[in-house]
């Protein structure tokens, strides 16, 4: 039974739906919150419940030290949370006990300096781990990978760490109810300034992929991980996680225009590009990049393990279930509060 126990960090937008199929799976699933609100939710979903941060390190470290299975699907951008799950899965090994760890980063590492100008035509897929660690140093997400890339290598085979890098995530959570960031973010600023907003010409385009795809996508992983041997873990730290079909940015602007106009909440649906000035009620300085730049992912290990998307497209889910939530929000909307990237790259090609 102990091989079935797992810390789940983040029971967010892709952790609460991923630890409910957890539990359905048979899995004993400790996971951590910050309120009150949240734990009882998570507890009726089967969990057990631990309260604290990410910034609660030794906590972090203790819990991961006890768990055959690790999860870390909270943040791509915290790095002393990732530092706390390695000194537990050091610790483990030191006991001579394997450890299974997922982290949750992000094919944001993958963006250009576009701004929305062209579409790329380099297509990333995880099948060619050396193309992904050509990215700069300095990429968005890419300081926590390194640290997890050195403790595969450190650890080598007492360990199997996997990191797994979503791409443009939609859909709303299953049983939290939350919203995604990109897109959401887009509306929500649209419906403050009467007009959808685009960076540059919205010429570049993203990779997307729906939640329950997603979280579907991460059990599959965690399958393969448990019935393979540490050998083979060790030969690819990636996979992406990807419908393979790549939204632009200017569509997207398009059908939030198209639908606020449509419901009488905007008087031109036509989208207009974003003045730096008013970059604080996107995404702030990373603006460019999240809501405007190139990330073209294929999930090809994945699908080669039988995973596929079900689920429907991005501008579907925007359309049918996104909008009809946010029109009906209150309360003033100032850009993004949370963070939404990072890596200094990103700041100097702003510069």
């Amino acid at each position: 039974m102990a091989a079935k126990k797992v810390f789940l960090i983040g029971p967010g937008l892709i952790g609460t739906d991923l630890l409910e199929l957890l539990v359905e799976a048979g899995y004993e699933v400790t996971t951590m919150v910050r309120r009150e609100a949240h734990a009882a939710q998570v507890k009726d979903l089967g969990a057990k419940v631990l309260m604290g941060t990410l910034d609660d390190k030794e906590t972090i470290r203790k819990y991961a030290a006890a768990s055959p299975i690790v999860i870390h699907t909270a943040t791509a951008d915290h790095l002393p949370s990732v530092e706390a799950v390695l000194d537990g899965v050091r610790q483990r090994a030191e006991q001579g006990l394997e450890t299974i760890y997922i982290h949750t980063s992000g094919t944001s590492v993958l963006v250009d300096n576009s701004k929305g100008m062209y579409k790329s035509d380099n297509i990333y897929s995880d099948e060619r781990p050396e193309d992904i660690d050509g990215v700069p140093d300095t990429a968005p997400h890419r300081e926590m990978d390194l640290a997890i890339i050195a403790a595969r290598r450190d650890l080598g085979i007492k360990a199997k760490i996997i990191i797994v890098l979503p791409c443009l995530v939609y859909g709303i959570g299953k049983r939290s109810g939350r919203l995604s960031m990109q897109l959401p973010t887009m509306v929500r600023f649209a419906l403050k300034h009467g007009w959808a907003p685009v960076i540059g010409k919205g010429l570049s385009v993203r990779s997307n992929i729906h939640v329950q795809d997603l979280v579907r996508g991460y059990t599959v992983i965690l399958d393969w991980m448990q019935h393979s041997s540490a050998d083979e873990v060790l030969l690819n730290p990636y996979f992406f996680c990807s419908t393979g079909q790549d939204m632009a940015w200017g569509d997207a602007a398009a059908e939030i225009g198209r639908l606020l106009y449509e419901a009488g909440r905007i008087k031109d649906p036509t989208p207009r590009p974003v003045p730096p000035e008013l970059y604080n009620d996107l995404f702030g300085v990373y603006s460019p990049t999240t809501a405007g730049a190139n990330s073209r992912s294929r999930a090809d290990r994945l699908r080669k393990m039988g995973w596929s998307p079900r689920e429907k497209g991005v501008l579907e889910s925007l359309r049918e279930d996104e909008v009809p939530i946010l029109l009906n929000e209150t309360g003033a909307f100032n850009g993004y509060t949370g963070l939404a990237s990072s890596g200094t790259h990103v700041l100097k090609s702003l510069e």
